[in-house]
């Protein structure tokens, strides 16, 4: 669903685990640094408003998103993590690299979430403006920080989950 039809902040609240037994890893890109800085921020507030402790976030700035892969791995391979986020915004310019880069990144993270078990989760802005990224950065369209944020937390806990039996896993609390 496009971002411009649903505010990325907005989300069920009561569908979302405790983390205050839970690990995180968060990797920024520094290009488009106000951008990437802002989802960085609606991140941590939402990891933290779930419970997840401060001291069990760990966090990674790498150039830009071409090198969010290498960086989640790098970080992955240092803590013991639940999941990571990784974060980045690619402005399409007047060249293709905007399809390169994002196709690489998120091909690079899939693989290590199939390769891993672990899940990283893609949060990068492919907007065509620098206006439509800060409408997704805490604009007018909620914050993408927030929903990768969110993500990672209902991914880590399916990833703890011992269902018991049960067939269905991550339908409410």
């Amino acid at each position: 669903m496009a971002s411009s039809l649903k505010n990325l902040s907005t989300y069920d609240e009561s569908n979302i685990p405790d983390a205050s037994e839970m690990s995180f890893g968060i990797v920024v890109a520094d290009w488009n640094r106000d951008i990437t800085h802002a989802l960085y921020e609606g991140c941590l507030e939402t990891l933290v408003k779930h419970g997840a402790k401060e001291e069990n976030i760990y966090v990674a700035q790498v150039p830009g998103a071409f090198e969010l892969p290498a960086g989640a791995r790098i970080l992955a391979g240092r803590e013991k993590l639940d999941a990571l986020v990784c974060l980045g915004c690619v402005i399409k310019g007047e060249t293709q690299h905007d399809e390169y880069i994002n196709n690489a990144v998120a091909t690079g993270l899939m693989n290590l979430s199939i390769t891993t078990g672990k899940p990283f989760i893609f949060g990068v802005l492919t907007p065509n403006t620098h206006e439509q990224a800060l409408d997704r950065a805490g604009g007018k369209h909620g914050n993408k920080g927030v929903e990768a944020a969110v993500t990672a937390l209902r991914m880590a806990a399916l990833k703890r989950a011992n269902p018991e039996g049960k067939k269905t896993i991550g339908f409410g609390k």
